[in-house]
């Protein structure tokens, strides 16, 4: 009997290799965050200030840099970067769908002429050591199904120097959000997560020093850069 019901959520829900509704709502969060702030709030108890100042940082990057953004979604990521900046700016998704939606997003923020949409498995990017300035991954390390292989793959095409940034849903963000990785995890959204302590081994492990983890609510944001 158990069964059903979890088949329903999963149906409703949807999978990363399609076009889940919850990719929606999170879209529709950031394009509207006066209304949005107050939904992270209720809903993953996050300020989604610190997402939209990470997503900026790419706006602050010189002409000629390159960005990899994965998975990239619905384009939330894109918000920062600018037109007219001259930045080559990958977007990769296992989801055809997911990258329909970034192209319509560049296209409507005016940037669809640096953005290139790629289908990939974030566990083997196509792309030499080295290849970025910056890697972004929002939402990104809660839905993997190998986080570990996936921070690897990202600290691996990152460049000397180069910044690696992101966010995810931690197991350590507090036992309240336990329903919340509970729910992601039976609906299929969510993967077998990992925990601040584990992005911080992790880093340490694939070169990318400084690293700084910020809990706000159940979501981690982490931020380091690759070993010169």
């Amino acid at each position: 009997m158990v069964r059903r019901p979890l088949a329903r959520l999963r149906s409703l829900a949807g999978g990363w290799d399609g076009d889940p509704a919850w990719a929606h709502v999170y879209s529709w969060s950031v394009d509207h965050p006066a209304y949005g702030a107050l939904g992270w709030r209720l809903a993953v108890g996050s300020d989604l200030r610190l997402l939209l100042d990470v997503a900026d940082g790419t706006g602050r990057l010189p002409e000629g840099s390159r960005v990899l953004d994965v998975p990239c979604g619905s384009g939330v990521a894109l918000r920062g970067l600018r037109p007219g900046q001259g930045v080559d700016y990958q977007a990769v998704d296992i989801a055809p769908a997911m990258l329909e939606r970034t192209r319509r997003t560049a296209e409507r923020l005016g940037v669809a002429d640096q953005v290139t949409g790629v289908v990939a498995d974030v566990a083997a990017l196509p792309y030499d050591d080295g290849a970025f300035d910056r890697v972004v991954s929002f939402t990104g390390l809660h839905c993997f199904p190998d986080p570990r292989t996936a921070f690897a793959e990202m600290a691996r095409v990152l460049a000397p120097g180069g910044e690696l940034v992101g966010s995810a849903v931690l197991t350590d963000s507090g036992l309240r959000f336990e329903p919340l990785r509970r729910l992601g995890r039976l609906s299929g959204l969510l993967g077998p997560l990992c925990s601040s302590d584990d992005v911080r081994r992790w880093a340490a492990a694939d070169g990318v020093v400084d690293l700084e983890v910020t809990t706000s609510g159940a979501i981690g944001y982490f931020r380091g850069r690759r070993a010169s």
